[in-house]
Order: structure tokens, then sequence, then C-alpha cells
């Protein structure tokens, strides 16, 4: 399994996963130019990406979709191009992987994040959301990748120049999960197959890379693995070693 974060952020988001037979593409919410150009470098061809895995329909998460209106694309909510309409814990499978999407909660209609399996590895990617079911903890655990939001210091948020209103709902249970909201998540779903965690959709104003590691850090146990930070404009890859 080999992972390439394209971008992370709330100017868009994308994320590629492949394996010897599949490549998918979760979220396609950078520009048309940028997404190709992270192709590029990675010399994947848009046609080779078999399907499309979007997450809600935000325009960081699908400003691209019209460039796969000819790919099977699987997403929680309507939209311009065709796709199949998914539904939380209706796991369902394309190519080598087995796809099941996770309920989030976020101020748009039905999002969601995903845990995709192959034969010999699992993957979490969560990103906007205020909280996790603790009922849902249990599924996301024994992942050898983790994708995880951490957005944001709450008093590094308040400080900001943004509306008061708009403060609220990065804060709200439908907004975005807090350095320590991560934190205390991933205590409890990290396992010793855990190989990477990689911090996701961190805010430019209200966070910083040094800060979301640091906190992050402190609730994970003594984990031994890898912790990276998504990037907006760089890709960040990884591959699952065994």
């Amino acid at each position: 399994m080999i992972y390439h974060l394209l971008a992370s952020g709330s100017k868009g988001n994308a994320f590629v996963l492949e394996n010897g037979s599949s490549k998918l593409l979760i979220d396609c919410g950078t520009t048309q130019r940028d997404l190709k150009k992270h192709l590029n470098t990675l010399e994947i061809e848009l046609d080779a990406l078999d399907a499309v895995l979007i997450t809600h329909n935000h325009s960081d998460h699908i400003k691209a979709i019209n460039l796969f209106k000819n790919h099977t694309v699987y997403s929680p909510v309507d939209l311009k191009v065709a796709h199949h309409i998914i539904k939380p814990y209706n796991t369902f499978t394309h190519g080598s992987f087995t796809i099941t999407p996770i309920p989030t909660s976020h101020d748009a209609k039905d999002s969601v994040g995903y845990i995709i399996e192959d034969p010999k590895h699992k993957l979490v990617y969560i990103t906007d959301t205020g909280y996790i079911k603790s009922q849902d903890l249990p599924l996301l655990e024994e992942a050898h990748v983790i994708v995880m939001e951490s957005n944001h210091d709450p008093v590094m948020l308040m400080a900001t120049d943004r509306p008061y209103i708009l403060k609220q709902r990065i804060l709200a249970d439908t907004g975005h999960l807090s350095n320590d909201k991560a934190g205390q998540i991933l205590s409890k779903i990290v396992h010793s197959d855990t190989q990477e965690i990689i911090l996701a959709h961190l805010s430019e104003e209200a966070n910083t890379e040094a800060l979301a590691y640091e906190t992050v850090s402190g609730y994970l146990n003594g984990y031994s693995g890898k912790l990276s930070i998504g990037k907006q404009h760089e890709i960040v890859s990884g591959k699952v070693k065994r």
C-alpha cells in the first residue's frame, strides 16, 4: 500500500492510495492545474485512477470534480458528475480495496471519512469533523496508516481576526478537530501495527506544524511510528512496509 497526500488544508484537499492493482483518489479539491501537476510529479496518469471517493461537497474537496466525469465516482451527496451514492457503514469493494464510509460531523450534508483495506493493510482517512462517535472508534483501530485532521489550536483561533461566528463554527461539534481532540482520538485507536500518522487539514492562521506535532505527540503514549504533517502545497508520501 502506497499513499500520497497531495494537498491538505482550506485551499484544497486530495489524497491518492495505491497498491499493485488499484489506485484511488480521495477528494479533488485543488485546482485542476495543481492536481494535474501533483499527479505528473508522481508519474500517475489521470486515467490510471480507478475511482474517486468524495468525503463531502465543500469546494475545497470537490473543486476539480469535472476532471472525473468519465471516472467511477463514489460520494455521500449528489454531484454534477455521474456518481454512485454511498452510505455510512455500507461497505463496498472497488478493485482490490474494501471501503467503509464512516460518518463525520461537519456542516456539510452527509459528510464521511473512509476506512480502506486491501488483503494485507488498513488505512483510515478522516478530516473535516467536529468529533468522532465513540462507538465508531473500534472500527478505526489496527490501521497501518491514519490520516487524521488536526485543524487548529483554540487559543490561536480565538486570537485571529476571523469573525466570531466563524470561530464558533470551527469550534462546534460540526466544525473541525483541534490538536487536542485529534490527539485524544488517536490515543484510543493507535495500534502496534500503526506505521504512520499524518496530521491533516492544518489551519494556516490558527495552527502551526510544530504546535500540532507537539500537542498530538503528548497523547500518543509511546507510539514509535512516524508522525507527519500534511502540507497544503507539498506532497507527503509513504509506503506500508509489511
